[in-house]
C-alpha cells in the first residue's frame, strides 16, 4: 500500500534538483504532442508503479539552465500543445517544476500544463505554499496514488480507478474536484 504524505514531505528537504528523464515531442503523456519532464524522487512508493526507477531523488541529471532552455525551445514548436510533469513526484520537486512552469507561463502562455501526482487535490490544497503555487499553474491534474488492486488498463491517462483527471481551474473555482471535460469515457 502506498504511503500517506506527511507534513515533513517538503520539496526543500527532499528534492535534489534532478530530472530522471526528458522526452520531447511525445503523444502519450496527456493530450496532443507534449514535452514530458520526469522529475527524480518520490516518497509514495506505490506497489506496481510504472516508473519505479524515478523514486530516487538522485536519478538522472541535474536540472540546469541549459536543460531548461532546451525544454522551452522544444515547447515553442508550433506542434507542441504543452508540458507534462511526471515522475517521480512533481510536488516534491517544486523548485524544478516551478522554475519551468513560471518561464513557460511567461514566454509561451498558450501552452498547457499536465501533471501526474500521488497527492490528491484535497491534500495539495492543504499543502505548503510551493505546492499550492504549482497546483495553481497546472491545467490538468491526474491525482491520487496508484492502487495495484484498482488497476484498469482501459483508463485514459491513469492506471487505477481511484485516480482522477481533473480540471484544476474549474476545481479551484468550485472548491471541489471537477473532472476534466476533455476526458473520454472509458470503454465498458
Amino acid at each position: 500500500m502506498p504511503r500517506t504524505p506527511a507534513p515533513e514531505w517538503l520539496a526543500d528537504r527532499v528534492s535534489q534538483g534532478f530530472v530522471a528523464d526528458y522526452k520531447p515531442f511525445v503523444m502519450v503523456d496527456g493530450e496532443g504532442v507534449r514535452c514530458s519532464v520526469y522529475v527524480a524522487g518520490c516518497l509514495f512508493a506505490c506497489e506496481g508503479c510504472f516508473n519505479e526507477d524515478t523514486w530516487s531523488f538522485r536519478m538522472g541529471e541535474r536540472f540546469t539552465p541549459a536543460l531548461e532552455d532546451r525544454i522551452l525551445a522544444d515547447l515553442a514548436h508550433p506542434a507542441v500543445q504543452g508540458l507534462s510533469l511526471l515522475g517521480g513526484e512533481p510536488f516534491l520537486n517544486t523548485g524544478t517544476c516551478l522554475a519551468l512552469v513560471r518561464r513557460l507561463r511567461e514566454e509561451l502562455p498558450t501552452k498547457d500544463v499536465w501533471c501526474w501526482t500521488g497527492y490528491t487535490l484535497e491534500e495539495l490544497l492543504e499543502g505548503s505554499p510551493d505546492k499550492l503555487e504549482l497546483l495553481e499553474n497546472v491545467d490538468v491534474l491526474v491525482d491520487g496514488r496508484f492502487e495495484l488492486s484498482q488497476r484498469d488498463l482501459r483508463l485514459a491517462f491513469r492506471g487505477s480507478t481511484n485516480q482522477r483527471v481533473l480540471d484544476v481551474e474549474a476545481s479551484l473555482e468550485a472548491g471541489v474536484a471537477v473532472e476534466w471535460a476533455g476526458l473520454v469515457r472509458e470503454r465498458t
